[in-house]
């Protein structure tokens, strides 16, 4: 600290004892004068100086806080209403209910008509277990002479996978590299002239002409005939 100066040394005392910033204890850029000391706020400066009103607060219609929706204090959550107490009451069971089964033991006692029920012949035909297929068959093991078995010169023979045919030409790539030929070759005129795009009459010119959509006077007196009048007829269905 002794080496930085006596000037950085207060400056550092200075921030480390100044106050909180409050409304007169502020530096001002230059000294107020005494009209400015001694000025009275306006009604306009006054009502923009006042708190922004806080709208999340429900109001009604006499523009006064409501009070219903209001949280209240947990002070009141002492002691609970009577209204809480009966909700907070489990369902009570039915009488019927508890007379088939009480709700003391998961477990009730059978009926004397249930013990002493018999079964139908139905019943005891569905109760039977599903039978197997006359003809199903477990899966056999492979017996020891087959394991044993050789293969002969016929089964090696078709176990072979198929040959390619001698001629057989496997696809070109999709790409491959050009020929010398095809590269110093000249195109003849007639490829030249294939090679020109079609040359159609610019689709601007009908704008230019009036009368290219008159209708001439032959087809303005011509009548259907009976053919083309039973083709304009729509399709029955």
């Amino acid at each position: 600290m002794a080496a930085v100066g006596p000037h950085a040394v207060s400056c550092y005392l200075s921030a480390c004892s100044y106050n909180r910033l409050v409304w007169g204890n502020q530096e001002t850029i230059w000294t107020l004068s005494r009209g400015a000391v001694t000025a009275q706020p306006s009604p306009r400066t006054v009502a923009l100086a006042k708190p922004k009103r806080d709208f999340g607060k429900h109001q009604c219609s006499c523009r006064q806080e409501s009070t219903i929706c209001e949280r209240p204090p947990l002070v009141n959550f002492g002691f609970l209403s009577d209204r809480l107490l009966k909700l907070s009451e489990p369902k009570k069971y039915q009488a019927a209910y508890l007379q088939q089964r009480p709700c003391q033991s998961p477990e009730w006692p059978v009926s004397p008509a249930a013990l002493s029920y018999k079964a139908s012949p139905r019943i005891l035909e569905l109760a039977r277990p599903k039978v197997l297929h006359p003809e199903f068959l477990y899966a056999r093991e492979v017996s020891k002479f087959a394991q044993q078995a050789i293969a002969s010169p016929r089964t090696l023979e078709l176990a072979r996978p198929k040959r390619l045919h001698p001629d057989y030409v496997p696809l070109r790539d999709a790409e491959w590299p050009v020929t010398k030929a095809a590269k110093h070759a000249v195109a003849t005129p007639k490829l030249v002239e294939l090679a020109q795009p079609c040359k159609r009459p610019p689709g601007g010119l009908a704008q230019f002409n009036p009368d290219a959509f008159t209708v001439k006077e032959t087809a303005k007196k011509a009548t259907c005939s009976a053919r083309i009048q039973d083709l304009a007829r729509p399709i029955k269905r």
